[in-house]
This record gives C-alpha cells, structure tokens and sequence, in this order.
C-alpha cells in the first residue's frame, strides 16, 4: 500500500543514495568480478529457462491460473510469520509493536488479496466480459466512472463505507470499457504468444514487486524475472516459498543482486519488456543512460534501450484540508489520517503526504497542526531504516534553514519529523521520501475558492502526479455541490485519489489501477508509464478514486453515515493493528463469515 515506492535495483542508485566506501584491494576487486560473474550466469541460465517457458505460459487457461493462484494462496500462509518478523526486524519496528500491523497489511494480506481478486476475474471470463457486473456512471463531462469496490460481500462488511471507481480516459463509453477489459486473453489460448518481463522491484513495501509479477503473468501474459532490491533481499525466500508454484513451472524466477545486476538484466537479449518501481532517474539511466550522454539521447529522442518499459515512480503528494465545521472530535480525527499519510512505514513511500495544504485564516487549522503534532509524537517509535534517507532529510532541513526554518517533531525517544512551510518552487520538486513534510498556506475563506486553488497549486507546482488526498467536511462537500465537486476532481490530474482516506488505501484496495496521471513520456515521464494491480483488467484508465466515511463508526451515526467501517486499523494509531492484520491476513486465505465477528472486536478494541 502503500501502495509505495523505493529505490529500484537498476542502474542508478535513485532514492536510496549512496554510500562513501574504500577502495576495493585488488584481491578484493577481483572477487566481487567473480561474483558478478556468477550472479549474471545465475541470471542468464533463468532467462533462458523462462524464455522457453513464454509460450507455454501464454497459452495456459483461465482454469489453469486459478488453481495456480490457489496453490500460492497455500503456500503463503505456512512462511507469513517469519516474513513478518523478519520484515519488522529489518525496519526497525519494535517487536511486539502494533505498528508489526503495517507488515501484514503491505505484505502477506495484499498478495492474498490480490489472488483472491484475480481469481475471481479468471473465473467470470467464461460468462462473458469480466467488466460485465461493474456498476457504472456517466460522470457530468462525459467521463465513464466505473465502481470497483465493494464488490464483494467481504468488501461491503471489512471495508463499510468505502467505495472506489475507476473513471476512464476521455472516449471511453460504457460498451468499450466491456470490450477493452481483459485484452490479453481476448486471442484464443492456442494463438497467443508469451514475452520476457524483468520487474525490478521497491525496497521500501513488500507487496510491490509481488503485485508487480501478477500484472506481468496475469494481464500481460508475460513471465518474469524479478529482480529484488537490495534494501529488501532479506524477503527473498519467502517470496520464493509463496511464489513456488509459479517458480516450479518456469513462469517465475526470483533474483537478489545489486545495481550492476539489475543494470546487466536490463540490456539482456532474452528480456523483451522491464517495469521498474523506484525514482525517475533510475528511469532515465535505464532509457537514455547517465550523464551528459544520456542527456543528449534524451533531448535527442534516441533511447539507448528502446524496450516497452513501465513505472511507478513516486512523487510530491499533497494533501488538501478544505475549511469547514469541524467538532473536536473531527479535527483529533483527521490529525490521525493525516499523521498516518506521513508516518506509515517511516515515510518511506512513493503516496507518503510531503505537502500539506492548509486554509489560510481557517479558525481550526492550528488545532488540526497541534492535534497533528500531538499524534506524531505518540505514534510509536522506528529507526529511520531507508538508505540514504538521513542524507535526504539532511538537504531537507538545509532547504528550509534558508526560508522559513524547521520544525523537530519529536517521534519517541530518538527519532523526529521535519516539519517546514513550503517558500519556493524548490520545495514541490524533491521528493524526500522520509519522515519530512511542507506546510503550504492558501487564503481560504471560500471553501470552494480554496479548493480550486489548492488543486490549481498542486497540478502546477508538484513534482509528480501519483497520489493526492482531499479532507472535506460532508457540510462543506454539500455546500459546494455534488457537480462542483465533481469538476474539480476532474481538475485534479493524478493517477490516485483519495477522499477523507489516504492514497495508500487505494494501494490496499488491490481492484484500483495503480499508477500516475496518463499522458507522461520516456522523455518526460513523471510518476511513471503505465499501471499495475488492477485486478479487472480494465483498459484506458485515468484515475482511480477512494472515497471514505468521514467519521467512524459509531460516532459516524450521528452525522447520518451508517457504515460499520470504525477508526482503520491501519492507521499508525491504532493499538490492534497487528493483531487486526494477522487476522485479516488469515481471512483473506480463507474467507469465511465466521471470521467476521472476531475481526469488528478487534478493530473496535482499539
């Protein structure tokens, strides 16, 4: 979920930085050559495995990838323990901890999901198009708006309230969103022919590089080479375990290695197409090369590697607090989202909120920032574990020692949160990807005012157009009018977004196309080509948009909401995360009505 990026293993160090080191003896130089020998013959003896596999893979059935995804079901339960720990134990979360919640919901839970919501996708294609049940709309300009979640029962009881739609590109009525979905198995079986993908996977959320390989098996027909990062090699044999299935019939291989490697794998013969999740200028190594040479192809448009190459690449995500009536209760509520949107997983991810954009003049906006801050410094304590992400908050704090100064939330005993205002152009350009955030101020006396302009400054002025987050009041929403509203959502040109809920649910909510704003280019590709996850297939996609219940639930009953969704469990507050994510994790393998009941007492114990 985080959704998330990080540094991919390609040919750039991008997001994680570098580090200083000594040069290597001769003896010692001469050894890591032998090794990279071995790792790339490794490499080369898969690729040809998976080569000869391709076709093999592309002609199997929709019956066959269901069992196929059952059998990877079974095989995650037996190793999701030890992949949690073990991920904790990496990230610097204490154990014991409820922030260990994180690791199940972005870790065994959504590759469990994701097989349970491609499964179901395989199974409806012998009744006709797989798009065919999706409740559809019309949306004011012309726009179709497809609703994806819920669709299941288990949607509408673990996820009340929440509700997601995909909206088309411009064009796209409601018979081609039928017709367009599923294209991959729109040829019959024996005619298809399969491809080589290198996925190079994040380092920062487990489940990426995982919901990555199923796009590239499952909707593209490919099978795959993942390559691990190094930051999150320490995952590799429980991927490997979950994976088995996928492995054994050479529909899969699973790789560690380093930057060298990854950069080896994406100039090999045998790989016809590369997803990369991690920063643009691991992008750009990739496409046009490093320095002034890869400059020159870029602005020259002669990409030194002309595979199809897609990405998630993260960005300056924002998020909008429109000025309303707000209770107490209200604002100690939002300071949990937003205080979740910045600190889960450390900051370390691609929809982490870096800017904040506040109502100038709004009566609550300085209860909402100590509310904030008061949640911030009882969240619960982790070491600051990305490489390279102390150098980030380093430059970070320079930036803003030359404006308008910083700001040292305390989190814990030993840790802190870089809080600053935004002053210049430069703030909207860097994404930290660390615990750091900006404080934009917009005079915000007209709430519908304030929101146009707010969407106005992040379209123009941010870096990036992943992930966006808007906190309305449901008065302030019916005051500026449901086709105003819409309008401006319209106006709002990222790829994820996410309405009083943060971007990372729309990671969670595996049905979602995940991805940036359409329209980018090898030479100017922003947050990224393409989508992922995805699991209805669909064709020509804009955005994806979440919406969630204002209040929780009970409090939620007296402002006329009746859904059953109480605070989120995976909000970094909530003291039954981990608890509520091993249970999930295990509904998810397995749903059944009778697990229902112990989940709500869970979630409500908090």
């Amino acid at each position: 979920m985080t959704a998330g990026t990080a540094a991919s293993t390609a040919p750039t160090a991008a997001k994680p930085g570098t580090k200083t080191t000594k040069p290597a003896s001769a003896a010692s130089q001469a050894a890591q050559a032998d090794a990279r020998s071995e790792a790339e013959a490794a490499a080369h003896a898969l690729l040809r495995r998976l080569d000869a596999a391709k076709h093999s893979w592309a002609k199997t059935t929709p019956e066959e990838r269901v069992a196929l995804l059952h059998a990877v079901k079974d095989a995650i339960m037996p190793v999701a323990e030890d992949w949690v720990s073990t991920a904790c134990r990496n990230k610097q979360i204490p154990v014991g901890s409820p922030l260990e919640g994180e690791e199940w919901f972005s870790g065994p839970y959504a590759l469990l999901s994701a097989c349970n919501n491609f499964i179901g996708t395989l199974e409806a294609m012998d009744g006709g198009s797989v798009a065919a049940s999706l409740p559809r709309r019309r949306l004011r300009n012309g726009q179709t708006a497809v609703r994806v979640v819920p669709h299941t029962l288990w949607d509408r009881l673990l996820l009340s309230g929440i509700h997601a739609e995909v909206w088309m590109q411009p064009g796209i009525d409601s018979a081609d969103v039928n017709e367009r979905a599923a294209q991959a198995y729109a040829t019959p079986a024996d005619a298809r022919e399969g491809r080589v993908a290198l996925v190079l996977g994040a380092g920062n959320i487990a489940a990426i590089p995982l919901l990555d390989t199923l796009q590239k098996l499952l909707v593209e027909n490919q099978v795959v080479l993942l390559k691990l990062n190094p930051v999150n090699d320490y995952l590799l044999p429980f991927f490997e375990a979950a994976f088995k299935p996928l492995i054994d019939r050479d529909s899969l291989a699973v790789i560690p290695g380093d930057a060298a490697l990854g950069a080896w794998a994406c100039e090999h013969d045998l790989v016809e197409e590369i997803h990369v999740t991690g920063a643009g200028s691991t992008h750009d190594a990739i496409v046009w090369g490093k320095g002034t040479d890869g400059e020159r192809r870029r602005q020259a448009g002669t990409p030194l590697n002309s595979r199809r190459i897609t990405s998630e690449l993260g960005a300056v995500c924002p998020t909008i607090v429109v000025p309303g009536p707000w209770s107490t209760d209200d604002v100690r509520y939002q300071a949990e989202q937003i205080a979740t949107q910045k600190l889960h997983n450390g900051g370390h991810n691609c929809v982490s909120c870096q800017t904040l954009i506040m109502p100038e003049g709004w009566d609550q906006a300085q209860d909402l920032l100590d509310g904030f801050r008061t949640v911030v410094a009882s969240a619960g304590e982790r070491g600051v574990y990305y490489p390279g992400a102390k150098d980030r908050l380093g430059a970070f704090a320079d930036r803003a020692a030359s404006g308008s100064g910083v700001e040292r939330l305390r989190r814990g005993a030993s840790q802190e949160l870089l809080l600053t205002t935004f002053d210049s152009d430069a703030d909207g350009q860097h994404e930290v990807f660390a615990p750091a955030m900006n404080i934009k101020w917009l005079e915000g006396s007209v709430p519908a005012a304030f929101l146009e302009a707010a969407i106005d400054f992040a379209n123009d002025r941010l870096e990036g157009t992943l992930g966006a987050n808007i906190v309305i009041h449901p008065a302030t929403r019916r005051a500026i009018g449901e086709a105003r509203f819409e309008e401006l959502i319209g106006k709002l040109a990222y790829g994820e977004i996410a309405i009083n809920a943060w971007t990372g649910v729309n990671f969670l909510a595996v049905a979602l196309p995940w991805g940036g704003f359409p329209g980018t280019t090898p030479e100017d590709v922003g947050s990224g080509i393409g989508v992922v996850h995805n699991t209805f297939m669909l064709e020509g996609v804009e955005r994806s948009v979440l919406e969630a219940p204002w209040r929780p639930f009970p409090r939620g009953l007296l402002s006329g909401s009746f859904a059953l969704m109480p605070k989120p469990p995976w909000f970094v507050t909530h003291r039954r995360a981990a608890a509520v994510g091993r249970q999930l994790t295990r509904f998810a393998h397995r749903p059944s009505l009778l697990k229902i009941p112990g989940i709500f007492l869970n979630v409500l114990r908090d």
